[in-house]
């Protein structure tokens, strides 16, 4: 009698979520805060803007929480800048921006990726400008120089440039981001989450810091739905906020991943892009192909970064290292390289 097949286990490494789960303080005061189901989370999101403004050393009236980052995007999409002038950002990233922009009636121009000349000549013609630092799907950043010609012609032309830091808690010390600009009168603001480095993709919370002008709008048009974020989300925030130690740990297990990840991809011949995050864009020949294969005959799933506009790369999870040998073994089963590998016992 033959024994029945074992399920296979789904492995997720499509959507950059942390295998290293939430701070055990974060998932104790979500559980806490179930208790009270029956009565409405806070609108004003008060403790968790608060936690973020007192760790950031910014005042209260410059953060705004909200149900994730990307519910900031269309707020934001929604409320900043010249309505009548369309929105801009950057070919071949986040395609959020690009929905949001086109589905509140703004639209949206693309200057090419990674032209931030382009893309600071486009202020002066745009209504909003988004821009993802550290980059999604590649991995890498901008350099100080290229951040502070943005921000100068955010401030010459009053057009809100949005930097979207989804990543940069992943990213190391002296990385340029929003908070380093805030002084400078220029109408910047940064959207950040709770969904990565964090480990509170499932709660659903983020913020966006910038100033305050920019903030209140935000707020104001959040008015209509004033209860998007839930209980547990704000009191998970709140501890994941208190719990430093967790997030130091995320950071130093996830750079010692991703460069084991990348040296594991170089022992077979694959290169990787440049990358500050928990994920890594991988050169393939077909990305279309190579994501429907993986997830039906593997059931691996990662990301087709065509649908981003970046055509012939997977972004892959860090994963852990069981996951990436299971991963890069599928991957030479689906798209195997031109050239013969020749791979060590020990990277097998």
């Amino acid at each position: 009698m033959t024994a029945p097949a074992v399920p296979r286990t789904v492995l997720r490494l499509h959507l950059s979520e942390s295998p290293y789960g939430p701070s055990p303080h974060a998932l104790r005061a979500a559980h806490e805060a179930i208790d009270a189901t029956g009565v409405y989370p806070d609108p004003t999101r008060a403790a968790p803007a608060g936690a973020i403004a007192e760790l950031l050393g910014v005042r209260a009236d410059e953060v705004a929480v909200a149900n994730g980052s990307d519910e900031l995007v269309l707020l934001s999409a929604l409320s900043l800048g010249d309505r009548q002038r369309p929105g801009v950002t950057t070919a071949g990233t986040f395609p959020g921006y690009r929905i949001c922009l086109e589905n509140v009636g703004r639209g949206c121009r693309e200057v090419p990726s990674p032209d931030v000349a382009a893309l600071a000549d486009a202020l002066g013609t745009a209504g909003i400008a988004y821009v993802c630092n550290p980059h999604n799907p590649t991995g890498g950043v901008l350099d100080r120089g290229a951040f502070d010609l943005l921000v100068e012609r955010a401030g010459a032309t009053g057009t809100p440039l949005v930097v979207d830091e989804a990543y940069l808690d992943f990213a190391p010390p002296g990385t340029p981001q929003v908070l380093d600009y805030l002084d400078s009168g220029a109408p910047v603001l940064a959207l950040r989450t709770f969904s990565k480095a964090h480990g509170l993709a499932g709660l659903r919370i983020g913020y966006a810091v910038g100033r305050a002008d920019l903030v209140a709008r935000l707020r104001d048009v959040q008015g209509t739905m004033p209860f998007s974020v839930n209980r547990a989300a704000q009191a998970a925030a709140v501890a994941a906020l208190a719990d430093r130690g967790h997030l130091e740990r995320v950071r130093r297990d996830n750079a010692v991943a991703r460069e084991r990840f990348r040296a594991g991809l170089a022992a077979r011949g694959r290169p990787a892009l440049p990358s500050v995050t928990n994920f890594l864009a991988v050169p393939v020949s077909d990305s279309a192909a190579a994501e429907r294969l993986l997830e039906q005959d593997h059931g691996i799933l990662v990301r087709d970064a065509g649908r981003f506009g970046l055509a012939g790369h997977l972004r892959i999870s860090v994963g852990e290292a069981p996951q990436q040998r299971r991963l890069l073994d599928a991957l030479d089963a689906v798209a195997p390289l031109a050239v013969p590998l020749n791979i060590p016992q020990e990277n097998q």
